[in-house]
């Protein structure tokens, strides 16, 4: 048997209340982006078809009993990755890239920033050393966070019927107690 701890995943299909497709969402639908404190928390991030191919060489070529650390190598403070998604998806909807989501490009922008209180305990820095899977099995990341973070943004703008999907309901209700009166 073998251990594998992963750094933070993204990438199609992550449920909503996460960092990436919460901000997606919330600019497409003019909606406040609630950001923790001062945005400043560094997160290192791994894209799931990475995170699947890390535990993939673990399993083929890991020694037995042995703990692999599976990281992305993409430190990035959360502020930085929320400015990335309002310029990202305010470009494309400008450019009429998306024409099935009918949001006034000309509405996005940091404005729909807010800050909500920090969470107690909430860590400024979350990163792991992959120093060992990379030695050890040869295993690297093959998504830059730059390439994968718009291929994301894509996805969730090509896959609005199975957001809405997923956010009705007992999403809601989880929204609205995690983000409303802070």
């Amino acid at each position: 048997m073998n251990i594998t701890r992963c750094s933070n995943n993204y990438g199609p299909y992550q449920f909503p209340e996460k960092l990436i497709p919460l901000m997606i969402s919330n600019v497409v639908e003019l909606k406040n982006l609630p950001i923790y404190g001062d945005g400043m928390q560094i997160r290192d991030w791994l894209h799931v078809k990475d995170h699947c191919s890390g535990i993939d060489t673990v399993l083929h070529k890991g020694r037995l009993g042995e703990v692999y650390n599976i990281g992305g190598n993409n430190e990035k403070a959360n502020i930085e990755i929320i400015n990335l998604i309002i310029a990202n998806v305010k470009e494309k909807l400008s450019n009429d890239q998306y024409n099935a989501i009918d949001t006034d490009a000309s509405k996005i922008s940091d404005d729909l920033k807010i800050h909500v209180e920090d969470r107690l305990g909430h860590d400024r820095r979350y990163a792991i050393d992959n120093t060992k899977i990379t030695t050890e099995l040869g295993w690297s990341p093959s998504y830059t966070f730059e390439q994968g973070i718009v291929e994301t943004i894509d996805w969730y703008l090509n896959n609005q019927d199975w957001l809405k999907q997923v956010k009705s309901g007992g999403y809601q209700e989880y929204y609205e107690k995690m983000y409303s009166k802070k």
